[in-house]
């Protein structure tokens, strides 16, 4: 009998849980190693700096959940979480118009980070095959430039080796794979960073109780190419009736810092009042967190022209995105899904050449979401040193035809919220149907209001 594989997953958040999970479905005996102590409840933790912002699940992920671990949307649900059907339940402004409100084609699960990692921790460490080391860092991989064999690991202050069949770096924006792979006498990847400069202000409130669950997202997106404001903001209803809003905008919109700045900001600052209407008739539970980490970052493992065995990276430490989309989680249960496929297509762990595929297969789940993130952001003045690229300048006028047509034709608004979901690829939005969708431009005249149902407003407080 052939000896078990092991595999070393390097990061306990949702992308290395979910991977380790991945690769237990494998058959692998998997060591997760998190630098941070694990919270044992729905609780903040140290290595999360963005918990305390709006977080959503796209349906494209929450599929990609449930092939992982079959149940966890129910449970999400058991736990809180609210299903939201898209563009139903959503009232958004575009640069172009308020959208429509169309029949689903899309949902997304939106809940406090804390809670979403608490329950997929739980079932991904139910999980025997799986053992978690917190409180352990790795210190860098060992082996060579051609076959990694494991990873040297600080537990409680002693190193320690750990041999395994493959090693994942899931550690996100902190990554140090580019140093650990150079080290090794490899090349530095190609890279490439946009960063819109965009600064979050997030804050907690408990909605009125008349609200219920079912109250849309609320999303005043900015409009940086028409008006030239890079201010926005999202109400996004979460579990226990309450409301996370993060308001947004550059270094020189001077986000709100204090309380008693917030509610004022969203109102007066941001293209639509609607977010600042609706605070004044909740309650805040917490003070203002502020984050600037907000670059889109991308290191492009796949293209080098020698990559090591048994070695792979993925979730934000491949691709990291600007929170703002709501990618980064749909993103890593994709790509758990495509490095669990990918070993069992090749073989199982230890096949021939078996890490260059998988990080050709996880680099394919980020380019719809890094293409819709930095489609936007490149065009925030210095977002990059060169400027918008020319693929950048001939797909923008496009886009900005479809968004547009989006706002009131339903076919075309599907599609989009389809992409933007990660339910399907952004190809969908070249075919001849809809080039000529977009030729012909809205089919209705815009709407003056916002789409709130009079029962909304009056939930609201509105009337």
């Amino acid at each position: 009998m052939s000896e078990r594989k092991s595999a070393v997953v390097l990061g306990g958040s949702l992308a290395g849980l979910l991977a380790a999970r991945a690769l237990a479905s494998t058959g692998a005996r998997v060591t997760v190693v998190e630098r941070d102590v694990l919270p044992s409840g729905p609780e903040p933790r140290k290595g999360l700096p963005q918990a305390r912002h709006v977080h959503q699940l796209w349906s494209g992920g929450a599929r990609a959940l449930e092939e992982l671990l079959p149940g966890a949307e129910a449970r999400l649900r058991a736990a809180g979480v609210n299903r939201v059907p898209m563009t139903t339940g959503m009232v958004a402004l575009s640069p172009y118009g308020w959208y429509r409100r169309w029949a689903e084609s899309a949902y997304m699960l939106p809940a406090g980070r804390d809670l979403l990692d608490w329950v997929i921790r739980e079932l991904v460490l139910s999980d025997r095959d799986i053992e978690l080391l917190d409180g352990s860092e790795a210190v860098a991989p060992t082996g060579t430039a051609d076959a990694v064999t494991g990873v040297r690991v600080l537990v409680h202050g002693e190193e320690r080796p750990l041999t395994a069949d493959l090693v994942v770096d899931a550690t996100g924006r902190a990554s140090r794979a580019t140093a650990w792979l150079t080290a090794l006498g490899l090349p530095a990847p190609e890279h490439r960073e946009v960063d819109s400069g965009l600064v979050y202000a997030s804050r907690l409130f408990q909605a009125p109780p008349e609200a219920g669950k079912d109250f849309p997202v609320v999303n005043i997106e900015p409009d940086v190419r028409g008006s030239g404001t890079g201010r926005g903001g999202v109400l996004m209803p979460v579990e226990e009736g309450r409301w996370m809003v993060t308001l947004f905008g550059t270094a020189e919109d001077e986000l709100p810092r204090t309380t008693a700045d917030f509610a004022p900001y969203a109102l007066t600052r941001l293209r639509h009042p609607l977010i600042g209407e609706l605070l004044a008739n909740a309650t805040p539970l917490t003070d203002v967190t502020l984050t600037r980490t907000t670059a889109n970052r991308r290191c492009y493992y796949e293209r080098m022209p020698r990559w090591p065995d048994n070695f792979t990276v993925l979730g934000d430490a491949l691709c990291a995105l600007n929170p703002v989309y709501g990618h980064g989680m749909s993103v890593a249960a994709r790509s758990a899904v495509a490095l669990r496929e990918t070993v069992n297509r090749r073989g199982g762990l230890g096949a021939p050449a078996l890490s260059r595929h998988i990080q050709k297969a996880v680099a394919r789940t980020t380019t719809a979401a890094w293409d819709l993130a930095t489609g936007a952001d490149v065009f925030y003045p210095d977002a990059t040193p060169t400027g918008p690229t020319l693929r950048d300048r001939l797909l923008a006028p496009y886009l900005t035809r479809l968004l547009r047509t989006a706002t009131a034709n339903g076919r075309v608004a599907r599609r989009m919220t389809d992409v933007t979901s990660l339910q399907r690829g952004a190809e969908t939005l070249l075919t001849p149907s809809m080039l000529l969708a977009a030729a012909i431009g809205p089919l209705k005249p815009p709407l003056t209001q916002p789409p709130l149902t009079p029962e909304e407003r009056k939930a609201a407080g509105l009337v």
